[in-house]
């Protein structure tokens, strides 16, 4: 096992140890970077708006996915169960046929080129955290073109690690063409993902986009290059 040297971690993530194995830091790195900030947020709602908030989850929970729809086939209708099963780190290879063969998955630490590379994201999930899943979300499905879809999924993730629990929002953006997935990113506490055309820096987006690659490819690697479990 190769060791890891990391820096001082922020208060929410002080009772973490260190050193810390090679696979932990794909995820707690960015974590540890994004989480504040939504929880400063989250405590500016005004109690109104927490109540107006929880009341229209649940009557979008008495809808069924279809209810955030605003435009498009139902197309979210068959994606969002197996997306639910992946964050809940509950996925199987049957879940990931929602994906094109070439589909890619990007969130602020890894961006995943294929199916494969796919698997190993997610299936690295039950490695690193006791519990994982999706815990609210709102969808809106849009027609961009023929046989084209957009689907934004408006989320709160939940994790636990060492029992901690990690409450992150989230913005799923999934770009869907004849029925499959082929771009899929999550934009933790909102925020587009940077790169060489959102950073106010074109070399320290390509910075960001190099260093996704490389935690992808060590995290496909470590999880036997996206084998599915044997159970």
């Amino acid at each position: 096992m190769l060791p890891i040297v990391v820096s001082k971690l922020p208060a929410p993530f002080s009772f973490l140890p260190m050193p810390l194995s090679p696979l932990f830091p794909l995820r707690i790195r960015v974590l540890s970077h994004f989480l504040p900030s939504s929880i400063q947020s989250k405590a500016k709602y005004s109690s109104m708006e927490k109540e107006q908030r929880a009341k229209d989850f649940q009557d979008f929970k008495y809808r069924g996915v279809t209810g955030g729809r605003v435009d498009g086939d139902g197309i979210a209708d068959l994606i969002i169960p197996h997306l639910l099963k992946l964050y809940g780190s509950s996925a199987t290879a049957r879940d990931f046929e929602i994906y094109s063969p070439n589909a890619i998955f990007e969130d602020p630490l890894m961006c995943a080129h294929g199916v494969n590379q796919i698997k190993s994201a997610f299936y690295s999930l039950p490695k690193l955290f006791s519990e994982s899943k999706i815990v609210e979300y709102t969808v809106e499905e849009n027609s961009t073109g023929p046989g084209k879809v957009e689907i934004l999924i408006d989320n709160k993730q939940h994790y636990k690690i060492f029992g901690k629990a990690i409450d992150l929002v989230s913005l799923i953006r999934l770009k869907v063409e004849e029925g499959k997935v082929v771009r899929h990113e999550d934009w933790w506490d909102r925020k587009p993902l940077k790169n060489r055309e959102t950073a106010s820096l074109a070399l320290t987006g390509r910075l960001s986009e190099v260093t996704r690659r490389a935690s992808m490819l060590i995290t496909h690697v470590l999880m036997g290059f996206g084998k599915d479990p044997s159970n």
